[in-house]
């Protein structure tokens, strides 16, 4: 990038993205961006991130809805790259196109805020359970990255409820049956409806054993 002097490594070491990549699971590993050099707009960022840092450089990760972007400065003098084309700075215009098109919604100033690393891990977690929702066969990978999810603070008690779909889907018929019981359990307070249905689930999932 010019002007402020702040590197480049996107460019420079042609990290980048493509559409197709969106439908890659190597896409949202760290290893395997490096070594192929493309992935998702997060993957790459935290690759900017990273080496920007290490060059001394005041960066942080900017989670627009549907596009992680790179972020310098602050408030008016903020400046927007995108590493997922090659390390495109971005106008005001440019984001706004990006949040419109992912949420069909205006651009919040709160948008702009650095994300902390828990949220670009959060982030890039989902990524892989929905790359993997939408691939029934891949329950592996949905599993994995649910159970990663759950070791985060602060996760939402539905991740339970996944992972007990997930175990029962993969045939571990009285663990998951265990994990939506569980689940019941912590949301019988506020939806005892949904509980009972969960419990009826855990239900079926044990009588799959006999």
């Amino acid at each position: 990038m010019g002007g402020g002097g702040v590197p480049a490594p996107g460019r420079g070491e042609s990290f980048h993205g493509a559409p197709a990549d969106y439908q890659r699971l190597e896409s949202s590993l760290l290893h395997e961006v490096l070594r192929r050099r493309r992935g998702l707009p997060i993957l790459l960022s935290v690759v900017w991130l990273e080496v920007a840092r290490r060059a001394g450089a005041p960066v942080y990760g900017v989670a627009l809805p549907g596009h992680f972007v790179v972020g310098f400065g602050a408030e008016r003098e903020q400046v927007l790259a995108d590493p997922f084309d090659g390390g495109r700075v971005l106008t005001g215009t440019d984001a706004e196109l990006l949040v419109a098109g992912a949420t069909g919604a205006p651009l919040q100033p709160s948008m702009l805020e650095p994300a902390t690393p828990l949220e670009v891990v959060q982030r890039i977690l989902n990524n892989i359970r929905a790359w993997a929702a939408a691939r029934p066969e891949r329950s592996d990978v949905a599993l994995w990255a649910v159970e990663l999810s759950l070791l985060l603070p602060g996760h939402p008690a539905r991740l339970r409820y996944e992972r007990g779909q997930l175990l029962v889907q993969r045939g571990e018929f009285e663990d998951g049956a265990t994990e939506l019981d569980a689940y019941a359990h912590l949301i019988e307070v506020v939806d005892e409806p949904a509980a009972d249905r969960v419990r009826r689930q855990a239900r079926t999932a044990r009588a799959m054993l006999n």
